[in-house]
């Protein structure tokens, strides 16, 4: 085998792993809006639990897969490291009150706006070249996107939407700046993201006052799936642009409302089942086209 086989065999490689962590991650974000919706707390009260939890499990993860440690990650990762975790902080929030604000459907069909938000942030910031697949592929969305939109405007509120939007500026610009940052740890970018996250809230909550029940279920959003899923879609970057990423990560947007049909029976529009089938083929082409493209 000869070294460029070798070297194109390695890179489709890379590639591949970076989408199938990609997808992972969105896979277990989509179920968030399932764990806001059965705490049966406040916004306030899910948003630190939420950030309580990822605090508690990061480090010890951290801890467990870095062999720097946690001491040395959090130096070399520098200054981004603190911008990444007060931008998880606006994306995590902003998630969590517009799921409380408006329908699940309608908070992550703005999520699908993502793509394009990270493409521009790259093409402005990295100066990174966005391809005719990727431009392609950001329209073919952008069409799912519409067409759920035009069945699902009385649905939600404004604010909810707005909120939605928030979070989506949020998450792009940490995709970016980990695309130019790559030595920034993820696992200390959501640990400390969640710190933050628990303490801006702590005002406005009373622990005392949860139930048992809530404190599991969070328990279980705050330590397993959210973290999880956002290191997921963190690391991803190492391996795949941040419009990549994003782009993936619009499955999403296909597998929330099935779960919000599944467990609170939120039954979509016929416009949002064709919007969602024509995001999950694209993201479907896209991403073979974008490994058979580096073979």
């Amino acid at each position: 085998m000869s070294n460029i086989t070798r070297n194109s065999s390695l890179s489709v490689s890379k590639r591949a792993k970076g989408f199938a962590l990609a997808v992972a991650g969105a896979m277990l974000m989509s179920l968030d809006p399932i764990f806001i919706r059965y705490a049966q707390v406040s916004s306030f009260d899910t948003a630190f639990l939420f950030g309580l939890f990822s605090a508690v499990s990061m480090p010890l993860v951290l801890k467990l897969n870095d062999n720097r440690g946690i001491k040395k990650a959090v130096q070399s990762s520098g200054w981004p490291l603190l911008v990444a975790g007060l931008l998880m902080v606006g994306s995590a929030s902003g998630l969590i009150f517009s799921v409380k604000n408006t329908s699940i459907a309608n908070t992550f069909i703005i999520l699908s706006t993502t793509p394009a938000i990270a493409a521009i942030f790259s093409r402005l910031w990295l100066k990174e070249h966005i391809s005719k697949a990727t431009m392609v592929a950001i329209f073919g969305v952008m069409i799912g996107i519409a067409t759920v939109v035009s069945g699902s405007m009385s649905t939600g509120t404004w604010f909810g939407d707005l909120l939605a939007m928030f979070s989506v500026i949020c998450l792009s610009f940490m995709f970016t700046l980990l695309r130019k940052y790559q030595n920034v740890s993820r696992l200390a970018a959501v640990g400390l993201g969640g710190m933050l996250l628990a303490l801006v809230m702590l005002p406005f909550n009373v622990p005392s006052a949860y139930s048992m029940e809530t404190w599991l279920i969070m328990a279980l959003m705050g330590l397993i799936t959210a973290p999880a899923g956002r290191v997921l879609s963190m690391v991803s970057t190492r391996y795949i642009t941040a419009p990549e990423v994003s782009m993936t990560l619009m499955l999403e947007t296909v597998l929330a409302p099935i779960w919000a049909l599944t467990f609170f029976h939120e039954i979509p529009a016929n416009a949002s089942i064709v919007g969602g089938a024509i995001i999950l083929a694209t993201i479907f082409l896209y991403t073979k086209f974008a490994l058979s493209n580096h073979q």
